[in-house]
Order: C-alpha cells, then structure tokens, then sequence
C-alpha cells in the first residue's frame, strides 16, 4: 500500500504541479472575489443563479474529495462516487444552456468528464509504473485544463479573461493536489487545511462564473 501511495502521489505531483497556492494570492482569487455585502445589492433572479452555481461547485469539490478518500483506501463506494462525480458534470454543463445553448452546454460536459477520465488514466498508470503512459496521460490532462479554460473565456471574453480562467483553473488543479497528497500521506491535520483552501476557492470560482453570466445577459435577470 505503501508503494501505491507513493506512486499515486508522483503522479498528482507531475500531473499538477504541485503548485504552493495560497487563497486569495492568485490572480483568479484577486479578480473575482466579490465586495462585502454584494448579495445585498442583487436581484432575485441574480441571487438565485448564483446560489445554483455554488451548488454545482460546491457538489463538485465534494465528491472529488469522496472519490479521493475512496481511491486511498480502496473503499467499496469508490465507483459510486465515481459517477455520482460524472454526473455533477452533466449537471454543470446543464446550467450554462441557458445563455450559451445546448451544443455549448454538452461541449463543457465533454471537457469536463475528460478531465476526470484523464485522471484515472493517470491512477491506473501510476499504479502500473508504466512511464511511457504516465507522461502521455499528464499531456493531456494539462491540455484538458487549458482547453476548459479557453473554452469558458470564448463564450465571454469581456468577463472571463482567457489569462484569468487559466489561472483560476491551474490554482483549482493545484490546491486539489494538495489535499490529495494530504490524504494519501496520511496528513489528516493537512488533510482538513487543504479542503478549506479547496472550498474558499472553489467559492471565489462559482462566484466568478455567475456574476460573468449575469454581467453578459442583464436583461434575463431583472
């Protein structure tokens, strides 16, 4: 178990980056963090899209980290977690058809189950030693992360700045890792620090996205 922690971690490590990402330093988390008592000053239509988005995320951010302590310890809810996870991207796409439509909605859906596919692509590889799929794996979940990122900022560029979606994404990616590693290093203590950061993250995200939303199509919440 051991050497399958070890080699799990490696490939988090390699796939990720490990970036040291503290909340609120990034350039996502400068740019999209609202003002204090925002929600006051929101419609009804406004507040409930951005409640529904933080849902998603927050749905998102959860069962990844059931997927994660399911995946250490060889639990037996693991493929459960596993599609209740898939689902959660269906459903995120859902939400933005919308304003963007359905072909846009179904594309993000795609992006994103490719992501998670990716990522047990590079469990298995790990867990197999096999470099040669190890490093193909790690290309393209870094290109599946950008692509997300450029696929958001092209629907609403004004908004979401490619630069800024980028990061916003590679600072997700980064504090994920870190509660991963946490967790399979048996860190419980870092375990639960990396998790806020995940949380206070994935916030500032969902807030990013709906207030771009609405900031794109004022007159479907007034």
């Amino acid at each position: 178990m051991k050497r399958q922690v070890t080699l799990f971690s490696l490939i988090l490590l390699l796939s990720l980056g490990l970036l040291a990402v503290r909340p609120g330093n990034s350039l996502a988390a400068r740019s999209i963090a609202s003002p204090k008592g925002a929600d006051k000053d929101m419609t009804a239509k406004q507040l409930e899209l951005r409640n529904a988005m933080r849902k998603l995320w927050e749905d998102h951010i959860t069962w990844t980290r059931v997927f994660i302590i399911s995946a250490a310890g060889d639990l037996a809810d693991k493929d459960a977690a596993t599609q209740r996870l898939l689902q959660n991207q269906v459903d995120i796409g859902n939400a933005i058809k919308p304003y963007y439509g359905a072909a846009a909605g179904d594309q993000l859906t795609a992006l994103l189950k490719d992501h998670i596919l990716i990522a047990a692509d590079l469990v298995a590889a790990a867990k197999a030693n096999d470099q040669a799929k190890l490093a193909d794996a790690n290309r393209r979940w870094t290109a599946n992360a950008d692509q997300i990122a450029d696929f958001l900022s092209k629907a609403n560029s004004k908004n979401w700045p490619d630069a800024g979606m980028r990061q916003m994404m590679h600072d997700h990616l980064a504090l994920t890792t870190n509660e991963a590693v946490a967790r399979l290093h048996g860190d419980w203590a870092g375990d639960v620090k990396a998790y806020d950061a995940v949380h206070q993250q994935i916030l500032m995200m969902a807030d990013m996205l709906s207030d771009g939303i609405i900031k794109q199509f004022p007159d479907k919440f007034k």
